[in-house]
């Protein structure tokens, strides 16, 4: 359990940028961290792991203070950074040294999914193309199964069909005793992959609710013309008219559209806190 309690943090003083910030992550659920670059993201993330300290309030990790450090905890976690790096080694080797910092590392794990993920062998992890290291970093992450993952913009550097074949592991790979938070501002590939959306402006937490409780509170769908309803949300020129969030008042069942949800949190936040302010 991740909890953030009264957080606030600054890096200047006169412009905080978190203040009396209260959330709660729990196991076994994708959490995805969305908002444009500068929003915020990395602060959070950084309390989390450890590089940071809450100016004031605290955050814990299943009760521990990041901040400490402690052996315990940093073996429980791994972050996936946006740019990664490789040494100058075989994989063998790399997952030799690296993997034994993890006592829940399964070598036949991190095989399989560099089989799904279809990274080549190599001689040396730095002869492979940028793409095909962060692929590899994805693989070795989830093979040693910890309990909370972070990755912060995990599709950069990776191609379409990439994209999917990391979208189809991560699906694979999740359990009730696993928290990942995926942080990204590349909205789109999140779509049908994450449990819980956090949105994020400058400081401010604009949504925090998961996927079931938006859908049952928002309907996503394709009008030909602009609808009148006052009951709608937000709209977007789309192929074949209008892509329209209408207040869902009949029990309508759709899809949620990730990247018109965090388009209309950062365009008019206030008419999301109405549609979700007595959930």
């Amino acid at each position: 359990m991740i909890n953030f309690e009264n957080f606030s943090f600054y890096y200047n003083k006169k412009t905080p940028l978190y203040t009396d910030l209260n959330l709660s992550m729990e196991p076994g659920k994708i959490y995805g961290l969305l908002g444009r670059n500068g929003a915020g993201k990395s602060t959070l993330l950084n309390n989390i792991t450890g590089l940071n300290s809450p100016t004031s309030g605290k955050v814990t990790i299943n009760g521990q203070n990041p901040s400490s450090k402690s052996p315990a905890f940093l073996r429980d976690i791994y972050i996936i950074p946006d740019e990664v790096y490789v040494p100058a080694i075989g994989p063998n080797n790399f997952l030799k040294i690296y993997g034994s910092f993890y006592p829940n590392f399964s070598l036949s794990s991190c095989r399989e999914h560099l089989e799904v993920l279809e990274v080549p062998d190599t001689k040396k992890l730095n002869k492979l193309s940028f793409g095909q290291q962060k692929k590899f970093i994805i693989a070795f992450a989830l093979a040693c199964n910890t309990g909370l993952l972070i990755m912060d913009e995990p599709t950069n550097g990776l191609d379409i069909p990439s994209k999917g074949l990391f979208r189809k592991l991560i699906a694979s790979v999740t359990s009730k005793d696993k928290t990942f938070i995926i942080s990204t501002h590349q909205v789109r590939d999140l779509d049908n992959m994450i449990d819980h959306v956090l949105v994020v402006k400058n400081g401010e937490l604009l949504l925090n609710r998961d996927i079931s409780e938006i859908s049952k509170k928002i309907v996503f769908q394709v009008q030909r013309e602009i609808p009148n309803e006052s009951n709608t949300i937000h709209i977007e020129p789309s192929v074949g008219g209008y892509s329209v969030m209408c207040e869902n008042l009949n029990n309508t069942d759709t899809e949620v559209n990730i990247e018109q949800l965090f388009n209309a949190c950062i365009t008019d936040p206030n008419k999301i806190r109405q549609i979700f302010k007595s959930a």
